[in-house]
């Protein structure tokens, strides 16, 4: 059996949402500063949930820095560095259990498990998508996320747009691994439909059973003898006589012999002539028996 396309996409989606969240995670660019009045205008500064790194075009970017403002007190940085990393175990855990769902060494996947994994994928995408909309909505709240002054601006960095991201991806590849229900409950729905009853169905108040007379049926063959009905072979069985099983045929009349010859024609005398005999008929003979002029 093919794999169907809702767990394909699932298992593409979900791991890359995966990875972009772990970079989310780890990387220090979720907020970006720049315009520091005593430091030079390339200086640019990265915000991160775990670290805090300045950047300057003439040197390499130095992380480590030291949190003057109390950036890393703030109720939004705190609760990203909570739900961040449960969300990739989650997420973690939603692979694992999609990896045995879908079973690619079968012909069959386990349509229930795989619905259960992208349930716990899409709340993975769900942890993941409250901290970076929360951390969205406050990025230019200076007194919720503490920064400079004026006239330093803040802008959104890479980390914010890849957890955005990873987010997403996994609440797609949840939602397409969890269609994997559909098929597991039809399938059940037809296996109840199948399977036979667990005991005797009882009666209710609304079932009566009335045991109705068996009515006498009238035989649909009838047996007749010499133009008369007759009883059926089983009673005849019993008294020793032979049943005759049919309709009476009709008799055709007795035909009598016809022969378009007529024999006697030439057996009739004629009148005598004048020497005494009697004369024959000239008339030639029909008859199939000889004749007396044939003699």
């Amino acid at each position: 059996m093919r794999t169907p396309v809702a767990i394909t996409l699932g298992m593409v989606l979900a791991p890359c949402g995966l990875l972009l969240n772990l970079t989310s995670t780890l990387a220090p660019g979720w907020r970006l500063l720049k315009g520091f009045l005593d430091q030079p205008v390339d200086v640019v500064l990265y915000q991160g949930l775990w670290d805090v790194c300045r950047e300057q075009s003439s040197s390499e970017r130095q992380c480590g820095q030291t949190d003057e403002w109390g950036y890393f007190g703030a109720q939004p940085v705190l609760a990203a560095r909570g739900l961040m990393p449960t969300s990739l175990a989650t997420t973690a855990l939603g692979l694992l259990l999609a990896t045995l769902g879908v079973r690619c060494w079968r012909d069959e996947p386990h349509f229930a498990l795989a619905g259960s994994s992208g349930v716990v994928l899409f709340a993975a995408g769900l942890l993941s998508l409250i901290p970076v909309s929360w951390y969205n909505h406050f990025l230019q709240d200076r007194t919720v996320l503490p920064a400079p002054a004026s006239p330093v601006t803040l802008q959104v960095s890479y980390s914010l747009v890849l957890g955005y991201l990873g987010s997403c991806l996994l609440l797609l590849g949840g939602f397409s691994l969890a269609l994997s229900f559909a098929p597991w409950c039809e399938g059940r729905c037809r296996r109840r439909r199948k399977a036979p009853p667990a005991g005797p169905r009882r009666g209710s108040i609304s079932t009566v059973c009335v045991d109705w007379p068996e009515p006498a049926l009238t035989p649909a063959i009838k047996y007749y003898s010499g133009g008369q009905h007759r009883p059926p072979p089983a009673q005849q069985g019993a008294a020793g006589v032979k049943a005759k099983v049919g309709f009476p045929m009709p008799r055709p009349p007795p035909k009598a012999y016809a022969n378009p010859a007529d024999v006697l024609d030439g057996e009739r005398e004629q009148p005598a002539d004048s020497h005494g005999a009697s004369s024959r008929s000239t008339r030639p003979c029909r008859s199939p028996l000889p004749c007396d002029s044939d003699l």
